[in-house]
């Protein structure tokens, strides 16, 4: 690692960067360990210096290897023990994202309408941040589709729930499927990010799930995941 480029990582990270319910914090390079990590109880992300050299190679590779698809897909099917009713209601507030969703800065509704918001989101933790203006569409209580279409770090970003019924004995249960898709236009930042891409979804996921408790108690039935 060049020394600039520590210097600049340095310079990110020894400022610590506050939101709601979290902070980060910069540990030296000299304990030949973490960089930076999440005090938050939600999150905890840990980059070593073997992590970021193995960063540049694979973004100097991918320079002279224009083919590579940095295209990242998540998909997950669940049966839960609550409402599809109560877990459209979590979902479709993103007014309260940055106080229960790990790595949400901000959020702020800008338009909502009956089928249709547009939300303000800041995003990421130190140094991929990404601050932009979230198109939501939704059928209550089925389906939540939210797509960044003017990200500076995203080419694309989509997430989609569908909410569908669970136990035909027992309404309190959905089957909840979480998909998301993205790319970034950094090389860099694809091969920072997709280290670290299963983790951070599977943490955002289960963030809704600990707000529907909050708001309605112990869910109803132990989750059970199911094939795509």
């Amino acid at each position: 690692m060049s020394r600039a480029t520590f210097i600049n990582l340095r310079r990110i990270t020894n400022t610590n960067t506050f939101s709601k319910n979290r902070e980060w914090k910069f540990i030296s390079f000299m304990n030949g360990k973490d960089i930076f990590y999440s005090t938050s109880g939600l999150a905890k992300i840990a980059i070593t210096p073997n992590s970021l050299y193995s960063i540049q190679i694979r973004t100097f590779i991918n320079v002279f290897n224009p083919g590579v698809n940095n295209e990242k897909k998540y998909k997950e099917k669940q049966l839960i023990g609550y409402s599809p009713e109560q877990m459209f209601d979590v979902i479709q507030d993103t007014e309260n994202y940055k106080h229960f969703l790990p790595f949400c800065r901000q959020s702020t509704v800008k338009v909502k309408g009956k089928d249709h918001a547009k939300t303000y989101l800041e995003i990421g933790f130190p140094p991929i941040i990404e601050s932009y203006v979230s198109h939501i569409t939704f059928q209550r209580p089925h389906m939540i589709k939210a797509e960044c279409r003017d990200g500076k770090l995203f080419k694309y970003l989509t997430t989609q729930w569908n909410c569908d019924p669970g136990l035909k004995d027992n309404p309190n249960t959905c089957v909840i499927t979480f998909f998301v898709a993205y790319e970034f236009k950094s090389q860099l930042h694809s091969a920072l990010a997709n280290m670290f891409f299963n983790e951070l979804v599977k943490q955002m996921e289960h963030a809704f799930f600990v707000e529907a408790g909050r708001r309605y108690g112990k869910p109803c039935i132990k989750a059970q995941k199911l094939n795509n």
